[in-house]
């Protein structure tokens, strides 16, 4: 892929990406769960911005999945049990930008099929 294509992808995700956060916040109580999705793996994470705090945060890279529909799934049930340990059932989805479509609707739908609510 041409650079100059690369870079403007980029610059469009960020755009989309201020434009949701400036709609969009997490408390204590209800956290904003912000996905990151790169070409090999997800990286997800509860965030209480009243405090700027990561309240807790999960890598495919240390859980050992990859960034295909399978691994954010399994991804998906493994941050939920993350969030249930942390005794949140409900949050603020945050795609960062990603459409809302294929690894990222899988982990989504993983988080809505183990009861944490958005």
């Amino acid at each position: 892929m041409k650079a100059k294509v690369q870079k403007s992808k980029i610059a469009n995700r960020l755009k989309r990406k201020r434009r949701i956060r400036a709609k969009i916040s997490g408390c204590a109580s209800l956290p904003r769960v912000s996905v990151f999705r790169s070409n090999r793996y997800l990286s997800v994470q509860a965030i209480d911005d009243a405090t700027a705090t990561t309240l807790c945060g999960l890598n495919s890279k240390a859980t050992g999945h990859k960034a295909n529909k399978e691994g954010a799934a399994a991804l998906g049930a493994a941050f939920a049990a993350t969030l249930k340990t942390a005794k949140i059932s409900e949050i603020v989805f945050d795609r960062n930008g990603y459409q809302y479509h294929g690894v990222i609707a899988a982990f989504g739908d993983a988080l809505r099929a183990n009861e944490i609510k958005f």
